[in-house]
């Protein structure tokens, strides 16, 4: 598998970094390396470039394709854990910051990882192949009103309802094993006149599934805090999102973090002592233009969100 990527926003997120060549940064995805190369190429000899990334073998590729770099280090971790690997590295604080959410084309193109519901294949979708739980345990093992609040919450499935109640008619017969049984399944849970509307039937399950597999929402959210906290002064912090559940999160941890006072009104002085930690660069999210959605259609819904260390 060769490193052939198109990284989605590229120029606007680089020019939002506002990247010094001696300072120190980091890339919560490393993905397929298209933003990462982007930062290097600014960087001089005194700046220093981290990597994160669940999936073992992105962090293959890129150590393969860059060699031996003192300031360059690739760490096959969840981001959520950023403070710890800043910290263990030998940094106190970083300079900038970047999230490109969401499955990476690789992961959608390695037909064998189950992310797609294209082709019929085992029902893995784990980002990092060394955690135990898959999609197949969960659609296998939890309950029907378990599997329903996944779907409405993390697929925005307005058949979350009947889909879950398939699913459990199905695997009481015989075991959901792959993307093909699953595809078949809902597509049966939802009626004809639906299906013929919209995207594909099962991309919202399939998509909460995802979610679910790797605990998205919640490690980015954990993440978000300690990136701004280990953020030096002007620093800044940039995040690509695909869909509207990630880009809520991370609007409202940047508001939240932009506020000073969160005391109810009418007290006659503060007394949370909360003080405004960041500077919002983006009033709404920059969007792709269309010409990179005609040149890259998986473009289409991304949003970027930046701040700025204050």
């Amino acid at each position: 598998m060769s490193l052939q990527h198109i990284p989605v926003l590229k120029e606007e997120s680089i020019s939002l970094l506002n990247i010094k060549p001696n300072g120190v940064y980091v890339d919560c995805t490393l993905g397929g390396g298209g933003h990462f190369t982007s930062i290097l190429e600014k960087l001089g000899t005194d700046g220093f470039l981290i990597g994160i990334d669940k999936d073992k073998r992105m962090i293959k590729l890129m150590n393969e394709k860059l060699g031996d770099r003192k300031n360059v280090f690739l760490i096959h971790d969840n981001f959520k854990n950023i403070k710890k690997i800043i910290t263990n590295l030998g940094f106190k604080e970083v300079d900038g910051i970047l999230y490109d959410l969401g499955v990476s084309s690789y992961q959608l193109d390695e037909k064998e990882r189950g992310f797609s519901y294209m082709e019929d294949v085992p029902l893995d979708m784990r980002m990092n192949e060394e955690q135990e739980i898959k999609a197949e345990d969960l659609v296998n093992t939890l309950s029907e009103k378990e599997l329903t609040e996944i779907i409405r919450e993390y697929g925005e499935e307005k058949w979350a309802n009947r889909i879950s109640k398939f699913i459990v008619a199905y695997r009481e017969q015989e075991r959901i094993k792959t993307t093909g049984q699953l595809v078949e399944i809902i597509k049966n849970a939802i009626p004809a006149r639906a299906r013929r509307r919209g995207p594909h039937p099962a991309k919202r399950t399939f998509q909460a599934l995802r979610i679910a597999v790797n605990d998205e929402m919640d490690s980015l959210k954990e993440s978000l805090y300690d990136a701004v906290d280990i953020l030096a002064v002007e620093g800044r912090c940039c995040v690509i999102s695909f869909h509207s559940l990630e880009d809520r999160i991370v609007k409202r941890v940047f508001k939240y973090l932009a506020k000073d006072c969160e005391c109810p009104p009418g007290l006659p002085e503060c007394v949370c002592n909360k003080k405004s930690e960041l500077k919002i660069l983006t009033k709404k999210p920059i969007i792709p233009t269309k010409q990179e959605i005609g040149q890259n259609p998986r473009s289409r819904s991304a949003k970027l969100r930046a701040v700025e260390k204050v």
